[in-house]
């Protein structure tokens, strides 16, 4: 951009043009900026109205991270501060806003397309764009420095395992460990923390599933996209600005059970939800999988047995639908490089006080060499099952 392409010279273009109700084009431009009373020269026109088109149109002045190749968050801390992620950790971009108003603007237009509201009144959002990229929004001064925006990147055509292998993700002895959990339809579940690669493992395990089996992905905001032939995706759904419309991830899974799952998949465990996922796969439905957050694998039962309170499971009745639903775990970590890959994989046990323990059977360090522990048994056993 010029230098002579101030901040208030594009909010004085800006205001100009919302008065007259003009359209955006290089012609109005032009009239406004002659409306300011200054020399206008045709780098300034081009630039005023590239700056003022990226501000109206996509995601702005982030367009072209969102579309470098491997992105898979863009986060913005206001004005000055804008980072990415391309799967070794994060990594500050050049990219910085004139002010944390350009922020601002950003973040309530990128909530309007997604039909939410986002003001003083209701300073947070959580929404999903039409491209599949999900936006969370906090404004000023509820979030500090400024108002911040995390965008999730879908990837346009999903990881297979074997390029999660490729890229350090699983070595030899755990890519063909996941491949036989999936053949042999265990039900199991995905855990790590925020942004460790558990969608990407969830979806490139789909993939491999028998391509005569109808899967039913049940998702709070749609990211999955596995490579088979036989998917149903359901969608949760907010309520509108009436606070009307609502639809939960709990009456999804209700609806998916009715729809003739031969697997059931809720993308992210994350509500009493998971009450009617453990009580479905308890009822037949093999290879059903979620992805779930945890610290651990060993803090995976803790976590689902907070998740079912809220439904009115007592302790006891969740560790019982855990022993009987669930075969095994699959715990993401990152290295100190930040690089993503399969840390462990665990069995639930049931202890003499009814209580389920996650058992190690088999650990993973970055570079993919493995370590057996004493669930490897367990783990045999069902794997033969």
């Amino acid at each position: 951009m010029s230098d002579d392409v101030s901040a208030d010279l594009l909010d004085t273009v800006r205001d100009q043009l919302a008065r007259d109700g003009h359209l955006l084009t290089p012609q109005r431009v032009a009239q406004a900026l002659r409306a300011t009373g200054r020399p206008v020269g045709d780098a300034t026109v081009l630039a005023v109205h590239e700056s003022l088109r990226a501000d109206l149109a996509g995601a702005g002045v982030l367009d072209p991270l969102l579309r470098e190749e491997g992105v898979t968050d863009v986060l913005v801390n206001g004005a000055d501060s804008v980072w990415i992620d391309r799967g070794r950790g994060l990594e500050r971009a050049e990219v910085t806003f004139p002010d944390d108003e350009a922020v601002r603007r950003l973040a309530q237009r990128l909530a309007a397309a997604g039909g939410r509201r986002l003001d003083d009144a209701a300073p947070c959002v959580d929404v999903r764009l039409r491209d599949g990229t999900r936006c969370h929004a906090v404004l000023a001064p509820v979030s500090r420095p400024g108002t911040v925006i995390s965008l999730r990147v879908p990837r346009r055509a999903g990881w297979s395992l074997d390029q999660l292998a490729e890229h350090g993700a699983l070595g030899p002895d755990a890519l063909a460990v996941v491949r036989r959990v999936v053949a042999a339809r265990l039900s199991f579940l995905v855990s790590g923390g925020t942004g460790s690669g558990k969608t990407t493992l969830l979806a490139a395990m789909l993939g491999e599933v028998d391509p005569s089996h109808r899967m039913v992905l049940v998702e709070d905001s749609s990211e999955l996209r596995p490579d088979h032939p036989h998917v149903v995706g359901l969608e949760a759904r907010v309520a509108n600005v009436e606070g009307i419309g609502e639809i939960p991830l709990r009456t999804l899974v209700r609806q998916a059970l009715r729809m003739r799952p031969d697997r059931l998949v809720v993308g992210e465990v994350r509500g009493v939800e998971v009450a009617d996922l453990l009580a479905a796969l308890n009822t037949g439905h093999e290879g059903g999988c979620g992805t779930v957050h945890a610290n651990s694998a060993a803090d995976v039962p803790a976590r689902l047995e907070a998740l079912a309170l809220p439904a009115g499971m007592g302790r006891e009745a969740v560790h019982s639908q855990i022993a009987a639903a669930l075969d095994v775990v699959l715990h993401l970590g990152r290295s100190r490089d930040g690089v993503r890959h399969l840390a462990e994989i665990a069995v639930p046990l049931r202890g003499p006080d009814g209580l389920v323990t996650m058992s190690s059977a088999l650990t993973f360090d970055a570079a993919g060499e493995v370590a057996e522990w004493p669930g490897i048994s367990a783990l045999a056993d069902r794997l033969a099952r």
